[in-house]
């Protein structure tokens, strides 16, 4: 199989690189890079089309593309003429669960390849402020996952979302999986004034609404949320 990866952190991104570790402890896979150049958290499925799209050689199969996520799909696709039997997209450094999803450009990713008939999943990490990410376990995670749900039929315009739960680092084998739905709760949003002028987003990722049997009630709760979304 050969895989087409990306992100939203930026090409030199931590989770990018776990990402490749993960695919390259699938047999026989090999692996195409097109991720941004710089970071583009939070673009949503924003597309560039009223200006070139520079797009810089990184070495073999490995590309930086100065655009947005979803961008890198289409540039992979459509102007490099990749043929991926898979995008993964992440992992991110963050989660993505119920309403980020819509704003997330890890997922928008994996749905733009999506469109096109390319299978795809997109890979989140839920983050604890203070806590460090132990990069080398998830790669493994990230393995075992692909292997488990790749043997399941998607659906025509279906993809996977996954989200990873944030553990102490050390040797911990992998949380249990749970397929679930998307929170419908919205993410709880505030505003304060700034000194400079204007109001400054503030609030609380860990203290949102916990839907029960949702992706944030699961992935909070220590285990790997796993959603089937459609287009």
């Amino acid at each position: 199989m050969h895989f087409l990866l990306t992100n939203d952190d930026g090409i030199d991104a931590p989770g990018l690189a776990a990402l490749e570790k993960a695919v390259r402890l699938i047999p026989k896979a090999t692996l195409s890079i097109v991720a941004p150049a710089s970071e583009q958290s939070m673009c949503g499925h924003r597309i560039t089309t009223h200006s070139p799209l520079k797009v810089d050689s990184r070495g073999d199969n490995r590309w930086a593309v100065h655009g947005t996520p979803a961008d890198c799909v289409r540039i992979g696709l459509f102007a490099l003429d990749l043929k991926p039997d898979w995008v993964l997209s992440g992992i991110n450094a963050g989660g993505n669960l119920g309403q980020d999803i819509m704003i997330s450009g890890t997922c928008a990713a994996a749905r733009e390849a999506t469109y096109h008939q390319v299978k795809a999943m997109a890979f989140s990490h839920y983050l604890i402020r203070g806590l460090a990410v132990d990069w080398h376990r998830v790669s493994q995670w990230s393995a075992e996952l692909f292997k488990n749900l790749q043997s399941q039929a998607l659906g025509q315009g279906d993809y996977w979302c996954a989200n990873f739960p944030h553990h102490p680092p050390g040797e911990l084998a992998m949380p249990e999986l749970a397929h679930c739905q998307p929170a419908k709760s919205p993410l709880l949003v505030s505003y304060e004034k700034h000194p400079d002028g204007g109001y400054l987003y503030n609030a609380s990722y860990g203290d949102r609404p916990r839907d029960p049997g949702s992706d944030v009630d699961v992935c909070f709760g220590g285990g790997i949320s796993v959603c089937r979304l459609g287009l």
